[in-house]
């Protein structure tokens, strides 16, 4: 279906232009792409949110200061995050404030994915029912008519303050006009990863999840180094650094790399302030900025507009870093190594990837058998 149409049908429920707030998912590319053209991400129209319980609050906003409905857009992996604004601030028996949710489906039974989202594929559908979400599905040969039907149904759910949901399959949408991500860094993130690769050395790393996890496995496969070093967090976003945290605690005289993305950062930002508050000082946190959330199409996230160095600071990290050039992260990389404080470096890059990246060979049960039989060996 077009995205046009799509949009279109949506206002039998949410009137025009309302707001549309969400974490960006690459089976919605279609419609994140929409979105920037149509809307931008500064305006009101449009919020891409730090995460889906963040969205859900911000549309719980929109509809208190307007009464109407607005639409959350997010991977499935995200039900997990709206679990608790849905059932204690959205419910019919709480406040009975209605949104419409659209859902990209990663892991659809039947259909190949990566392991993090077989089991939230399973689940999908059983979530948004336990939550009491009527949910429906796109698939590619949706009729309008079947579509209109739903939401016929959804905008009297919505005047019960009941909310709704769209499911959808991959390929389900459709849209030519892309929009154009971009910034004006210069260093390259799989060349940043290499350079943290080196300077580690045989010290474990926690890398993020996406394509830094994917170019670090690639990166170790052209070395010949092998995997034990790499936690490679495939999925749980936003997490990468409280499980860093958590190796660092236990393993004091060892020095814990944790290789973080900016959109991932933002995700569960109250994380930086625990990290802060135990201030381990064998831990580096590593978080690559691109001000996008690139392994998803580079829609753009709120880094780009904040330092995220000071709030590191201000959380108590103890040696704040910064790089801009490679020149200027091998130095920071060279201090980080010899920092025996709680470490932050902040390293600008820019959105770019190979075509033609490839994905972790070995399993995720297999990754953390290997990493946790190299843990062993340090103390």
């Amino acid at each position: 279906m077009q995205i046009e149409q799509f949009i279109r049908n949506l206002t039998a429920v949410t009137g025009e232009d309302p707001l549309f707030t969400g974490v960006p998912d690459s089976l919605l590319r279609p419609l994140c792409d929409y979105l920037v053209n149509r809307y931008g991400t500064d305006g009101a129209r449009h919020i891409v949110a730090a995460n889906e319980g963040n969205a859900v609050a911000i549309a719980a906003g929109y509809h208190l200061a307007t009464g109407k409905v607005p639409v959350v857009y997010m991977q499935n992996s995200g039900e997990g995050n709206i679990i608790n604004p849905v059932a204690s601030l959205l419910n019919e028996r709480v406040y009975a404030i209605p949104v419409l949710f659209i859902v990209g489906w990663r892991g659809e039974p039947g259909v190949h994915d990566e392991p993090q989202h077989i089991y939230q594929g399973m689940v999908t559908l059983r979530l948004l029912e336990d939550l009491e979400v009527c949910a429906m599905v796109l698939e590619k040969d949706t009729s309008e008519e079947k579509l209109s039907a739903f939401l016929a149904e959804a905008a009297k759910r919505a005047a019960e303050g009941k909310s709704s949901a769209i499911v959808v399959k991959k390929g389900a949408l459709e849209y030519a006009d892309k929009a154009v991500y971009g910034n004006a860094n210069t260093m390259v993130r799989e060349k940043v990863i290499g350079m943290v690769a080196e300077a580690a050395g045989s010290d474990p790393v926690v890398s993020t999840t996406g394509k830094a996890s994917r170019e670090l496995f690639e990166i170790r496969e052209s070395r010949k180094e092998g995997h034990g070093k790499d936690f490679l967090t495939v999925g749980s976003m936003g997490h990468s650094s409280s499980i860093a945290l958590g190796i660092a605690l236990e393993k004091p005289h060892t020095r814990i790399w944790c290789i973080d993305g900016d959109g991932a950062a933002l995700m569960h930002l109250g994380a930086m302030a625990v990290i802060g508050a135990r201030k381990p000082q064998n831990l580096v946190h590593i978080v690559i900025n691109n001000g996008a959330h690139e392994t998803v199409g580079g829609m753009p996230t709120s880094a780009a507009k904040i330092d995220l160095c000071k709030i590191a600071e201000g959380c108590g990290y103890e040696k704040i870093l910064r790089a801009e050039s490679y020149d200027g992260l091998a130095a920071a990389l060279n201090e980080a190594k010899k920092s025996k404080k709680l470490t932050f470096l902040e390293v600008f890059c820019n959105l770019a990837s190979r075509a033609d990246l490839g994905r972790p060979t070995t399993t995720a049960r297999e990754n953390k058998e290997r990493f946790m039989e190299h843990l062993k060996t340090k103390r």
